[in-house]
């Protein structure tokens, strides 16, 4: 056991700047320890003996990963190699040695000073005081692993290339794989896939440019932004070791890896950010035993040039409303009223038997669907504007991402504003509702549309586990069941118990529903007997860009 390292600096300077450590530290931790250069303990402070059965000065010269339980010692090795690059640690979890075993994970912060012979200074709180206040605000990156939401890495890379190139220098974009982690998972205790998160997660923290330009993209898919001369073959070798280390049959998963060849200096920011987004889809969504990273790395310059190309004419059509709208029913089940029309969007120029649902989700993957979502609300304004007299009332869909975006909810409400009276003409649809990261903040924007008298629908409702959540957290005023939960559950044997168990809990807490797919007259008596409101589908007629077309045909006689 070595004895701790001397502070070389001036006078008085190591205890001021330990004082300085403790006082700050003690606000926020349960245990504060000072590493030397080889990693012993030179000071301890707070309720060591509670997470470690030791008191402090009995921990001064002890090798800091003996006090790290076995599962985490790569964890805590990666996190050291961070604090070593960036001078810096934090968002991070780290199980001790205590006196009874493996101790609870606690969280980790913590920084290493150069001018103070290289020591680093951390501070570790129990996880579940850190957590409370962690919960309460929006945290931009994963806990588990540390690294920051692949919904944010394109600007982030965007910014950390760019910035490398105008100072002369070179950064690169590396997609890294590990194509059995789902297997290799298989064979982990819960908290050692913790560990195992954390400390790949650290891994490529240490190797990035700034220690925090690196996302995991998918379940042992990552992406990292690193400096031109980085020797990714080694960290290729440095992640596979990591995960033979933790594996209990030592076989670990091989690791692979493809660097992207973006011409950078052909791309503006904007550019370079949508085809980052775009490729990290492509790699997120890429499946089956045929997928090689090194096939897909050598499409990466053609993936770029298409995303960019459909890029520049989605937002063309976006500038000049190049597209049409096309309205289909939403009906009441007892006596065919017309509820409202929900607006649908037709591209202009573009084949009439093709969905749009392609490029709709090609704007959502690229962080485009606001403002296609704010174009469709102003072309669904324009159209009412000279119907106004009319009882014409229309949904205008809203992403679950521009739920979330500043700027959609901007713009929206200033062109609500400027069109008071379409209060009595339109309400809103929520689509793609899982992806609705915060449903305080959502439901804070549902109300604000509310209290100005627009009506507010949650489409999908019964599609997915987390759907009573949503209705839980949300107040809205309409829920669609989606089609095909409708359409099970008219297979299955207790299909209409569930249906009439959930449209009688809608009803009490008074949010009327919608069923979709209703495109025969066996559905539409099925749905109504078992309590639903309304119903759209193809019995009503397709979606038609001319909406008289409903009232020329007839809607069929719904009354029993």
């Amino acid at each position: 056991m070595s004895e701790p390292s001397p502070i070389r600096a001036a006078p008085g300077r190591a205890q001021k700047e330990r004082e300085r450590f403790v006082a700050f530290a003690f606000c926020w931790a349960d245990v504060l320890l000072e590493l030397d250069g080889e990693g012993s303990i030179a000071y301890a402070a707070g309720t060591t003996q509670t997470f470690t059965g030791t008191t402090p000065d009995k921990l001064i010269g002890r090798a800091f990963l003996d006090l790290v339980a076995d599962p985490d010692k790569a964890l805590a090795r990666e996190l050291i190699a961070v604090a070593t690059k960036c001078g810096r640690i934090e968002d991070a979890t780290l199980r001790l040695v205590g006196p009874n075993g493996a101790a609870p994970p606690m969280a980790l912060a913590g920084y290493r000073l150069n001018d103070l012979n290289g020591h680093y200074f951390f501070a570790l709180r129990s996880l579940g005081a850190a957590t409370s206040g962690a919960d309460r605000r929006r945290l931009t990156r994963d806990r588990t692993t540390g690294l920051y939401a692949s919904k944010d890495f394109s600007s982030i890379a965007t910014q950390r290339v760019k910035a490398a190139e105008a100072a002369g220098d070179e950064a690169e974009v590396t997609l890294i794989s590990l194509p059995d982690m789902e297997t290799f998972r298989q064979r982990l205790d819960e908290d050692t896939r913790h560990s195992l998160a954390g400390t790949l997660g650290a891994a490529l923290r240490a190797k990035s440019i700034g220690g925090d330009s690196a996302t995991e993209i998918a379940d042992g898919r990552y992406a990292i932004v690193h400096e031109t001369g980085l020797d990714i073959r080694d960290l290729e070798r440095h992640l596979s070791d990591v995960t033979r280390e933790i594996d209990p049959n030592g076989k670990g998963v091989r690791a692979e890896s493809a660097t992207l060849d973006f011409g950078v200096s052909g791309l503006n920011d904007e550019n370079l950010a949508n085809g980052l987004v775009y490729v990290i889809n492509q790699f997120r969504d890429a499946k089956g035993s045929d997928f090689s990273l090194t096939s897909f790395a050598t499409n990466i310059s053609s993936m770029v040039d298409q995303a960019t190309r459909t890029v520049q004419g989605f937002r063309k059509v976006l500038e000049d409303a190049s597209f049409d709208i096309a309205f289909h029913p939403i009906v009441a089940v007892l006596g065919g009223r017309v509820h409202h029309y929900e607006a649908l969007v037709r591209f202009q120029n573009s084949d009439p038997t093709e969905s749009p649902f392609k490029m709709i989700t090609f704007a959502e993957d690229i962080g485009l669907i606001w403002q296609f979502d704010i174009a469709m609300a102003r072309k669904v304004v324009e159209w009412l504007r000279p119907r106004r007299a009319t009882k014409y009332k229309i949904a205008v869909n809203i992403s679950g991402q521009s739920v979330a975006n500043l700027a959609y909810h901007a713009e929206l409400f200033a062109l609500l504003e400027a069109n008071p009276w379409a209060r009595d003409h339109v309400m809103f649809e929520i689509t793609e509702s899982a992806r609705i990261a915060d449903l305080a903040d959502a439901n804070t924007f549902f109300q604000t549309l509310r209290k100005q008298g627009y009506e507010i629908c949650l489409d999908d409702f019964g599609a997915g586990g987390a759907s009573f959540q949503y209705l839980a957290s949300l107040d809205v005023d309409v829920v669609k069941l989606d089609g095909s939960a409708v359409k099970n559950a008219l297979a299955a044997r207790k299909g209409r118990a569930f249906l009439t168990a959930l449209t009688k809990l809608c009803r009490d807490i008074g949010v009327e529903t919608v069923a979709e797919m209703v495109d025969d007259a066996e559905t539409l008596s099925f749905v109504r007997d078992c309590g639903v409101d309304f119903a759209q589908g193809y019995l009503f007629g397709k979606p038609n860009v001319d909406i008289e077309v409903f009232a020329k045909t007839g809607l069929p006689r719904l009354n029993r």
